[in-house]
């Protein structure tokens, strides 16, 4: 299982600005304005040796009353699920009574921490760190997370401090043959219910409340006597300890889900439709990787006319995702079950395919014949031959050069076709490009065969 890193801090101190850099993406808000963040907003980390989840939180404050208490019940459940906190702090404001207030709640938790000095660039570096030593929570680290300096740093020590692989509780779930397959979805869908239809037999707990349960569950059953491995995102708990509405749902564990899983069935209330929230995870799922069917549940008591909206919704939404297979069920009925569970076996086939260099590079070939890529500054684009570079999802390198200046439109074209001629029906297709070095691009003094020519040409004319 992938570690968790939790950011946390005062408001306002760089918290979003570090996230959004670490994860390579502008998912969390930023602006110069104190508590904008409330909810926690998680990422993916791939950097370095070592990849791991990142959770973004609202600003610690001393009042707790309000919505600022709703900001510190997520900074109280970032911090359960972290394997290590980053405490930050502005360099600017100095050190204050709010963050020894917050280091002295930190201490308390037993859980490793980092010292981060953020917004050093318009202060001493030296000077502004050791302030920050009296807080005895160890070396502070100053970066500053709007410029990239000091990250480099920082994230070498991030990844000594992570749990090694090997300590992950659930290791031994990952050991079990078979097929592994998460079920996803928002609260209250119906996911335990699939569950329980797929394996014929009352697993887990059932019953119309939202966020019954909150860690995964790994389930071995077989099939036709084939192995599989079900993964319930949401864990057995009893109904009295569902207490809190921050609680029902953990995004965090639907992403660990997700990367243990080989194929995902996302499931979706179709009488409440597509919601934005079931945008954002799908794209978390095609974002990992992962072969995937979304399953709209509850389709059996819909109308002709809410059918027909549900599928304009698919359109609307989740135009990035028409790879993927949908299926129309009734987990608890059972009608489409049997046909959605057939399909696993052929998505998660076509993301482990063995694919010829041969094959893809005429795919290529044929794609460019009907559709020559642009030019760029007058020169045509040129791609020269393609390999797979991956599986699940599959990846196809493509070499050529001028990659850099390939419009996504294109690469979407690639994409179709490659999907097209290969049959790659329910999983993602990632594309690598890669470029020829130029063996003279760092000798200045070295001619290149063109020049050469030419200055023989010149040579042979002025001796005339």
């Amino acid at each position: 299982m992938l570690p968790v890193v939790a950011l946390v801090g005062r408001p306002n101190v760089g918290k979003s600005t570090l996230f959004n850099y670490l994860t390579r993406t502008r998912d969390a808000l930023v602006a110069d304005y104190p508590g904008l963040t409330r909810d926690r907003q998680y990422g993916r980390v791939r950097r370095g040796l070592r990849d791991y989840f990142v959770v973004d939180t609202g600003g610690i404050v001393d009042s707790e009353t309000g919505i600022d208490e709703q900001a510190m019940r997520q900074v109280a459940i970032a911090l359960d699920e972290a394997d290590l906190v980053l405490f930050m702090v502005d360099a600017r404001d100095g050190l204050n009574i709010g963050d020894e207030a917050i280091a002295e709640r930190l201490r308390r938790i037993g859980k490793p921490v980092l010292l981060v000095v953020n917004k050093i660039d318009r202060v001493d570096m030296a000077v502004a760190a050791a302030e920050f030593f009296a807080m005895g929570l160890g070396e502070p680290h100053p970066v500053s997370a709007s410029h990239a300096a000091g990250i480099d740093d920082l994230l070498d020590e991030v990844e000594a401090r992570l749990p090694r692989p090997d300590t992950a509780p659930d290791a031994a779930a990952d050991q079990e043959p078979g097929l592994r397959i998460a079920v996803i979805g928002r609260p209250n869908v119906g996911k335990s219910t699939l569950v329980n239809r797929i394996l014929g037999e009352e697993r887990v707990v059932v019953f119309d409340q939202p966020g019954t349960t909150r860690d995964s569950v790994f389930i071995p059953f077989t099939r036709n006597d084939e192995p599989y491995v079900l993964i319930d995102t949401a864990g057995i708990r009893r109904r009295a300890r569902i207490s809190e509405t921050i609680e029902k749902f953990s995004v965090l564990k639907a992403m660990q889900a997700m990367e243990k899983a080989q194929v995902v069935i996302y499931l979706i209330d179709a009488r409440e439709g597509v919601t934005d929230q079931d945008a954002s995870l799908l794209g978390m799922v095609l974002d990992i990787g992962r072969a995937l069917i979304i399953a709209f549940n509850k389709w059996d008591g819909l109308t002709a006319d809410h059918r027909d909206q549900v599928r304009r919704q698919i359109d609307i939404k989740l135009p990035f995702l028409d790879f993927a297979r949908k299926h129309y069920i009734s987990a608890l009925h059972g009608s489409g079950v049997g046909t959605l569970f057939d399909a696993l076996g052929d998505i998660h086939a076509a993301s482990v395919r063995d694919l010829s260099t041969s094959h893809l590079t005429r795919i290529l070939e044929d794609a460019l014949s009907a559709h020559q890529p642009p030019l760029v500054r007058g020169r045509r684009i040129k791609l020269k031959y393609a390999h797979q570079g991956g599986q699940n999802p599959p990846v196809i390198v493509i070499h050529g050069n001028q990659i850099d200046d390939i419009p996504g439109s294109y690469k979407r074209y690639l994409v179709n076709s490659f999907r097209s001629a290969l049959e790659l029906e329910g999983t993602p297709i990632r594309l690598e490009f890669r470029g020829g070095t130029n063996p003279y691009a760092e000798k200045r003094n070295v001619l290149t065969p063109r020049q050469i020519k030419k200055k023989r040409r010149l040579m042979k004319h002025v001796k005339r």
